[in-house]
């Protein structure tokens, strides 16, 4: 007829009889009567778990001895709850009641409304790692070189700074995009275009641009790098369509000029400074360049001919110059002969003992007498 149950420290019992609850049974030991008879009943529970959760809790916590020994926390739908253990992190719980136990650990509750969507707490790293904080948070980490635009059911709600930022989910469809504010290159490549003298080329174009505002930048046009690429080809073939293969060789940083000014003003209207463009490949046809190369060896052929005649010119006139003074400087064409004879004999061993009169004259005398020797 009597059972004995006992209730350790760390535990609590449900006592029901014929299914309905009667009490809350703290730890120590109790005989029960009419186990058979009254259908007694006693379901131990764990107070370490610190949750208590219970198919019945909502009839359990009207009870005023099952309340007393609760911390209830009742959330409605648009509510969020961080739940601390002994100043630790236990729980992130939902809307619906909630009931943990005040004993033997301190139940601190912190209760949010999730209107207000964006999350700031002074643990924000820790809680943002909690197990299970995936659940109901989401975070994005903004880079100093980074501005992030975050939108809320399609509207934008504000410009995320350099840091960490955390948000409730389940709170309307929530959405960021990030915005590299660095200095960007974009590589126009392979364009074929024809210029004003029927000529077909590819062109490479490279340019050079950073992002001054982002939100213009994200709501403006759909994607700001590809628009500017679109705009960028169509800046370029106009712009060579307008010239001849020789200007457009001549002058190809003219190109390049006239294509960013056109850009410029375009990419301004969706926040987007242009910093530079220029040319970096003008590639022509093999025959064309047959034919380019064949003109060029042509056009430095002539130039070789002309300075070559040039020059002939130049030493022909310097001779005739030099002629001329000698022919009014008698003292100035003795000197030269010396000169002469100095060079013809360098070298040699013989004396030579020369008279009055012209020293040319007596040098091929002599020179001539030598030759007879020889030949004799």
């Amino acid at each position: 007829m009597f059972t004995k149950l006992r209730i350790r420290k760390h535990e609590a019992g449900l006592w029901f009889r014929h299914g309905d609850f009667k009490q809350l049974l703290s730890p120590g030991s109790y005989w029960l009567l009419g186990r058979f008879i009254f259908k007694d009943r006693v379901e131990m529970i764990d107070r370490l778990a610190g949750k208590f959760e219970h198919k019945l809790l909502d009839l359990l916590v009207t009870d005023a001895g099952v309340a007393g020994r609760l911390v209830v926390v009742d959330l409605k739908d648009d509510e969020r709850a961080l739940i601390w253990k002994d100043g630790r992190l236990g729980w992130i719980v939902g809307p619906g009641r909630h009931a943990f136990w005040n004993d033997p650990a301190k139940i601190t509750v912190e209760t949010y409304n999730v209107n207000d969507f964006t999350f700031t707490h002074r643990k924000v790293e820790a809680i943002l790692g909690f197990r299970g904080g995936g659940t109901f948070l989401d975070g994005v980490r903004v880079e100093s070189h980074e501005r992030v635009l975050l939108f809320r059911e399609g509207e934008l709600v504000g410009e995320l700074s350099p840091g960490l930022h955390v948000f409730w989910k389940q709170t309307g469809k929530v959405v960021w995009k990030a915005v590299d504010l660095r200095e960007q290159v974009a590589d126009v490549a392979g364009q074929e275009i024809m210029t004003a003298d029927k000529v077909t080329l590819r062109v490479n174009l490279v340019v050079t641009y950073r992002v001054n505002d982002a939100v213009k930048a994200v709501t403006t046009v759909s994607d700001y790098a590809q628009t500017l690429y679109r705009e960028a080809q169509l800046a370029l073939r106009e712009s060579v369509g307008t010239r001849s293969l020789d200007k457009l060789l001549a002058d190809k940083d003219a190109v390049g000029n006239e294509v960013r000014s056109v850009l410029d003003a375009r990419a301004k209207e969706f926040g987007v400074g242009v910093r530079g463009v220029g040319l970096r490949d003008v590639i022509l046809p093999g025959e064309m360049k047959m034919i380019l190369n064949e003109v060029i060896l042509a056009q430095k052929q002539a130039e070789a001919n002309l300075i070559r005649r040039r020059e002939e010119t130049a030493a022909a006139r310097s001779q005739a110059n030099t002629a001329k003074l000698l022919a009014e400087n008698p003292a100035l064409t003795r000197m030269k002969e010396l000169e002469a004879l100095q060079e013809i004999l360098k070298g040699t061993k013989a004396t030579f003992v020369l008279g009055q009169g012209d020293v040319a004259e007596q040098v091929r005398g002599l020179v001539g007498k030598d030759a007879a020797k020889d030949d004799s």
